[in-house]
């Protein structure tokens, strides 16, 4: 039986019906972009419309794709997948197995849901397809291979070192991560270096939450207020901040209230739980739930609660610091 091509983000290409499936939506964009951009390029006249399948009605998708006056080419856009209409799943489904002449369909499913499993089942079964799958960017090796992807895309060499010092430095959004890329293409020629990355982003790679928490979790008080209060200086902003300290302080939490917790059980890599089963020494559950509660007057305080938002990191971090045998 014929099925639908798989293709990665980076290399999608325009076919009768395109599903681009996954939780990153950066990845999604990029794809998007590249087979609008490839289709304006090859017809002039390419005519763009953008459905919602979450409050789709029936008879859209064939009103948008039946032929116009001068039968132009047409890109038809269709977001929320996961959440469509009854009547999006029938009308998709036929659509698929009779696809309109000069007619591009891409349909987004953002993987939150199993809704709209029949009309994927359909999507993927079909010759006339190609699905764009967009992975989950949340391991370090992600960004290992996005940023040599990158790179190489670009026709641009980049060093091991460049690769460690920006991985270091942005440890969060993707879109940041690309944008942190492009501009050391645009600023330097050649090959990418550490120390251009060092020169770029020096402050950055010194202070980032991966850092600050990677001290306070290892019990060095210290060098996590240093680095803390220099990132701060430096631009580095709060809210991100507590959201990474709050992922790895959940993460101890789960991990006391069940010691036997699989890494795929918690959501994680194996290397971060063995990294989080040697912080969690030292901890009791008492002093877990109160470095939670800190967490969330940390975050309420970033988010504008208080006007002195230094203070509530500084304790936190305190707090983290000595396993809250102390505050």
């Amino acid at each position: 039986m014929s099925s639908a091509k798989q293709v990665q983000w980076r290399r999608a290409q325009p076919a009768p019906i395109m599903l681009i499936s996954g939780a990153e939506q950066y990845f999604a964009s990029v794809a998007t972009r590249s087979i609008r951009d490839q289709l304006r390029q090859k017809y002039a006249d390419l005519e763009i419309s953008e459905i919602n399948a979450g409050d789709y009605r029936s008879g859209q998708l064939l009103n948008v794709a039946s032929p116009s006056l001068f039968a132009e080419p047409r890109l038809i856009l269709i977001d929320d997948a996961d959440r469509c209409t009854d009547e999006f799943i029938e009308d998709g489904k036929a659509y698929v197995q009779t696809p309109a002449a000069d007619t591009f369909v891409l349909i987004r499913h953002h993987a939150t849901s199993v809704r709209g499993k029949a009309l994927l089942d359909s999507i993927r079964s079909s010759d006339q397809a190609i699905e764009v799958v967009c992975p989950k960017f949340d391991k370090d090796y992600s960004r290992t291979d996005f940023l040599n992807g990158h790179f190489q895309d670009a026709g641009r060499q980049i060093s091991a070192g460049a690769i460690k010092a920006l991985v270091d430095a942005f440890s969060g959004d993707v879109a940041e991560l690309a944008a942190a890329c492009n501009q050391l293409l645009a600023d330097n020629e050649g090959a990418i270096t550490q120390d251009m990355v060092d020169q770029n982003f020096g402050g950055r790679v010194e202070t980032s939450s991966f850092k600050i928490a990677d001290a306070a979790l290892a019990g060095r008080p210290s060098e996590a207020l240093t680095l803390l209060r220099h990132g701060l200086s430096t631009g580095l902003e709060a809210v991100p901040l507590v959201a990474g300290l709050a992922v790895r302080v959940r993460l101890l939490a789960k991990m006391s209230a069940d010691p036997r917790a699989t890494p795929v059980a918690l959501g994680v890599a194996p290397w971060q739980l063995n990294k989080a089963r040697a912080e969690l020494q030292g901890w009791s559950d008492e002093a877990l739930g109160r470095a939670l509660q800190l967490v969330a007057d940390a975050d309420a305080a970033a988010k504008g609660a208080e006007k002195d938002t230094t203070y509530r990191l500084e304790r936190l971090i305190h707090f983290l610091a000595v396993k809250g045998r102390e505050l």
